[in-house]
C-alpha cells in the first residue's frame, strides 16, 4: 500500500484538499480526520487497523511493511507528493503501540504576498538588503506559508541569491529573477546550525531558515545578518513582543548580555499573524498580522534587559507612530 498507488488514500486525501483542509489525522482505532477551518472532522466512516497505520508509516520511511527497523522508529518527517492532488509534510509517530501518521497539506502553487492579504510593509521587510526578520506564530499560525510568500516575492522581483533550510521542504521554489538553493534538514545537510554555518561560504544574499530552537543555531542567524546577509527565521511564539523574549531566552545563558547587543543591532523587524475566521462559522480563515520596525526604543529595550512587557509596550507606542501594528488594533479596524 503507498500513497501514490492506493485509491482509498488518494481518494481521502484528494477529498481533504477539496474542502481546504490544512491537515490530515490517520490513526489506528479512529476515521480519517482533516482539520477544516480550525475543526478537526471526519472523513471517513471506516476506522483504520495498526496494520493499515503500519503500512503508512512504512511507506513514507521508506521501508518494507516487515522492516524491523520500522519499530524502531519514534518520530519521522518527510515530504510527500501525490499527483494530480498536492504536496504534504509528513510527520509519523507512535502512540499506543501502533502508528500514526499526519499530513500538512501543501498547495502545489507558492503563495504570493497578495493570495495571503499580508500588508505591504511585509514587502518592504522582505526588500531589506540586511538585517534580521522574525516571523512568529503558533502552530497552525501560517507563518511557513508566510515566509514562503515573502521568499517568492524576492525570487520573483531581484537579483539575489536565495539559500533556505527547511525541515523538511514544502513549498518547491523555482528560478525566476532570482537564484534559489532550498536544502532539507537531514537530508542535504545535518542540522540548522550547521547548515546555516556552511550557507555563508554559498554567496547568499538572503538567507531563510526555519524555526531558530537552539543557542548554536541563534548564534549563526546573528551572523548573517550582522555580515550584511538578509536573514530571515520563524520562531514559535504567540505574538512579537513573546518572539523577541523566546529568542533571548534560546541564546546560551553566558552569552545573553552580549547575545542582546546582537540583536538590536542586528534586528530589521519582528513580525507575528493568527489565522482567524471572520464571518461566522464556516467562513474561511485569515491571516492578522503584527509587526514592528526595529526602532530605536525596541532596540533599546532589546539591549537594556527588557523583558517581554517592556517590549509590548514598546510596540504598542509605536504602532501609535506607525512604525508597527498590533493585533488589537488590527481586529478592533476589521469590526
Amino acid at each position: 500500500m503507498t500513497p501514490t498507488t492506493s485509491p482509498m488514500l488518494t481518494r481521502v486525501l484528494k477529498a481533504a484538499v477539496l474542502r481546504g483542509a490544512t491537515d490530515v489525522h490517520a490513526k489506528a482505532g479512529d476515521v480519517f480526520r482533516a482539520r477544516v477551518d480550525g475543526e478537526l472532522v471526519p472523513l471517513t466512516k471506516q476506522r483504520l487497523t495498526p496494520q493499515q497505520t503500519r503500512a503508512l508509516a512504512a511507506t513514507f520511511a521508506g521501508l518494507e511493511f516487515d522492516d524491523p527497523r520500522l519499530d524502531e522508529l519514534r518520530d519521522f518527517d518527510c515530504s510527500w507528493g501525490v499527483p494530480g492532488v498536492g504536496r504534504f509534510r509528513v510527520n509519523m509517530l507512535r502512540q499506543r503501540s501502533s502508528y500514526m501518521v499526519v499530513l500538512r497539506v501543501i498547495p502545489f502553487s507558492v503563495p504570493t504576498p497578495e493570495s495571503l492579504g499580508l500588508p505591504p510593509v511585509m514587502i518592504e521587510f522582505a526588500e531589506s538588503e540586511s538585517g534580521l526578520v522574525l516571523i512568529a506564530g503558533t502552530n497552525g499560525s501560517g507563518r511557513t506559508s508566510t515566509l514562503a510568500a515573502l521568499v517568492h516575492h524576492i525570487n520573483r522581483a531581484q537579483l539575489r541569491h536565495i539559500v533556505t533550510l527547511e525541515d523538511p521542504i514544502e513549498y518547491l521554489h523555482r528560478d525566476l529573477t532570482g537564484s534559489i538553493t532550498q536544502r532539507e534538514i537531514g537530508t542535504d545537510t545535518d542540522d540548522l546550525a550547521q547548515g546555516l554555518h556552511a550557507a555563508m561560504r554559498q554567496d547568499p544574499d538572503v538567507l531563510v531558515a526555519g524555526e531558530l530552537r537552539d543557542p548554536v543555531a541563534v548564534d549563526h542567524a546573528l551572523r548573517a545578518a550582522e555580515s550584511g546577509i538578509l536573514m530571515m527565521a520563524t520562531v514559535n511564539a504567540p505574538d512579537a513582543a513573546s518572539a523577541l523574549a523566546q529568542l533571548i531566552a534560546t541564546m546560551a545563558p553566558e552569552e545573553r548580555e552580549l547575545g542582546r547587543l546582537r540583536l538590536a543591532g542586528a534586528l530589521r523587524a519582528v513580525v507575528a499573524q493568527r489565522l482567524v475566521v471572520r464571518g461566522g462559522a464556516g467562513t474561511e480563515r485569515t491571516a492578522v498580522v503584527e509587526w514592528a520596525e526595529s526602532v530605536p526604543a525596541l532596540r533599546e529595550a532589546i539591549s537594556s534587559g527588557g523583558d517581554v512587557t517592556a517590549f509590548r509596550q514598546v510596540i504598542e507606542r509605536a504602532a501609535r507612530d506607525g512604525k508597527a501594528e498590533t493585533f488589537a488594533r488590527v481586529l478592533e479596524a476589521s469590526n
